[in-house]
């Protein structure tokens, strides 16, 4: 027995691994906005970002789980995570390069913690449910699984920031897969579908399209609205 839990057990070990599994799986989107907020960050600020980042969001999504159930039945708080969403892929598609001063890659640092906090927050609302399904009501399995999670995690955002380097496209795929995410968000509220019924999958696959058009064109108005104002200063 380790903390309570039977490691001799084929069911532990069972659960354990669905507990793992499932937050790998869910956890693609939320690896993307890792990647996302730390690469205007300097190569040795990245993993300190990253890795406090993940440790942090991790650690909240226990406690996130633990009252899923309760949360996602209150009207209106996935309204207001579709709109922090939003925000959140707008500022990261838009996101400027830190300036080189120390004070300015510290601040930058704490901002990229504080994003990928507020994001993880948003988007595990419903990932939780599944990763507290495979583990049945055991707290210590769950905590154990959801730990043990972390470095994979921070493997894969470390990995999508090197691929972002090269490849710029993904960070838009990125901010569209947020906006996609608000949408879906924001028409499965229980004060929307209270209102006017629950949603078809096509409704709220059409709703998730929109919400990822209107990141991207915000996002990229505003980076060209950047451009210019970077230009005029320049001139």
């Amino acid at each position: 027995m380790f903390f309570g839990l039977d490691l001799s057990s084929p069911l532990f070990w069972s659960a354990f691994g669905s507990i793992i599994l499932a937050n790998i799986v869910l956890s693609g989107d939320n690896a993307v906005v890792i990647a996302m907020a730390a690469r205007t960050l300097k190569p040795e600020q990245r993993g300190k970002a990253i890795f406090w980042g993940s440790a942090a969001a991790i650690v909240m999504r226990i406690v996130l789980t633990i009252v899923a159930i309760q949360l996602l039945s209150m009207p209106y708080l996935k309204i207001v995570g579709a709109i922090l969403l939003v925000y959140i892929g707008v500022d990261l598609l838009s996101a400027e390069e830190e300036e080189d001063d120390h004070g300015k890659e510290i601040n930058g640092m704490a901002a990229a913690i504080r994003t990928i906090l507020l994001a993880d927050l948003v988007m595990s609302l419903d990932n939780v449910l599944a990763v507290a399904a495979a583990a049945k009501g055991d707290l210590p399995l769950l905590v154990l699984g959801l730990l043990v999670s972390i470095p994979l995690i921070i493997f894969g955002a470390t990995l999508l920031t090197k691929v972002m380097e090269r490849f710029p496209i993904i960070i838009t795929i990125g901010a569209a897969l947020l906006g996609f995410l608000a949408g879906e968000m924001l028409l499965t509220d229980p004060a929307v579908t209270t209102r006017f019924g629950a949603m078809g999958e096509q409704t709220v696959t059409f709703g998730g399209i929109l919400g990822a058009v209107l990141v991207v064109a915000l996002g990229t108005y505003l980076t060209k609205r950047q451009e210019k104002k970077a230009k005029a200063r320049s001139a």
